[in-house]
């Protein structure tokens, strides 16, 4: 049975440390590319236990059957491969793709990755700390080479040194500019296709002051695939009543809990509070942090902007 949508690891990870401590042998099928109607984006995963059981999404469910079936036989083998669905395949029909597109899949037994330990260990802890890392995998080409990767973060590189510096500096740039895809290189060995799986984690909001403003903040920026915190000490205002979307409600002090948080390149900042005691030390603080955005208004006409005081951060 398929459970949840596709996603980045990050997404199918709880799911996945669930399986390993129970002993399950897995399959890891990634999007590798895609063209035309193809519903998921490169990167999107799925996993598959030896019992044919999903979790995750490679499409929208047009080419899932035809991967479990796939995976079992990679279980088998111990190998890992590339899977491609296109409508002029003679099997178009029958797994869905009759609306046109192209979909490739790479499908690995978690062996593989899982002995790779500190690589797989640094994905880990990468996710966890909702840090943005960056999975090199080569998906084709020199057979010797195929399944082999190294995982990037901005700590360092871990994986398959056969791989080296050449694709961590690849990764490391993508960190910052995003965009899972692959890329073909030439080594001693020969010609090789490799995929660089970007996961980075959602945005952040912090909303400083739970204000009517802030309410609807809130909602937007979730539609918008956001993390919202929202900060205020003032408990009648930051509640969960008021704030039901909320990922998290910080009720102390925004310079406190802007430090607590561990504030990042992913994060931006928004202070409503209109009240100067919270407002100005959490402009402050967030004009030091590595915010990519800080926009504040306080309606005290000290500082112009037509009666508010308004700072940005770019």
């Amino acid at each position: 049975m398929a459970r949840g949508g596709g996603g980045r690891m990050r997404d199918v990870l709880p799911e996945l440390k669930s399986w390993l401590a129970q002993g399950r042998q897995v399959v890891l099928a990634t999007v590798v590319s895609t063209w035309g109607s193809a519903p998921r984006p490169p990167g999107s995963k799925m996993l598959i236990d030896q019992h044919g059981a999903m979790v995750g999404s490679v499409s929208a469910g047009c080419v899932e059957g035809a991967v479990v079936e796939e995976a079992l036989g990679v279980l088998r083998s111990g190998r890992p491969k590339m899977l491609q669905y296109g409508v002029a395949d003679d099997t178009a029909w029958q797994i869905g793709l009759a609306c046109g597109g192209e979909i490739r899949v790479l499908v690995e037994p978690l062996s593989g990755l899982v002995a790779q330990a500190a690589a797989f260990e640094r994905w880990q802890r990468a996710i966890a700390e909702r840090r943005g890392a960056v999975r090199a995998v080569v998906v084709g080409g020199t057979e010797e080479l195929v399944g082999a990767w190294r995982l990037v973060d901005r700590s360092g590189a871990d994986g398959a040194e056969a791989l080296g510096a050449r694709l961590d500096a690849v990764g490391r740039a993508l960190l910052t500019s995003g965009g899972a895809g692959a890329r073909n290189y030439h080594w001693p060995e020969g010609e090789v296709e490799v995929f660089f799986d970007v996961d980075r984690p959602s945005p952040v909001l912090v909303i400083v002051g739970a204000v009517h403003i802030g309410l609807a903040l809130c909602r937007l920026a979730k539609q918008a695939g956001y993390r919202v915190v929202v900060v205020d000490p003032r408990r009648g205002f930051n509640t969960a009543e008021r704030f039901p979307e909320a990922d998290e409600r910080l009720l102390t002090w925004p310079d406190e809990a802007l430090r607590d948080l561990g504030v990042t390149d992913g994060t931006a900042i928004a202070v409503l509070s209109h009240d100067p005691k919270i407002d100005d030390p959490a402009v402050q603080a967030a004009l030091r942090s590595p915010a990519f955005y800080v926009g504040a208004s306080a309606a005290n006409g000290r500082r112009g902007c037509g009666g508010n005081a308004c700072w940005t951060k770019a």
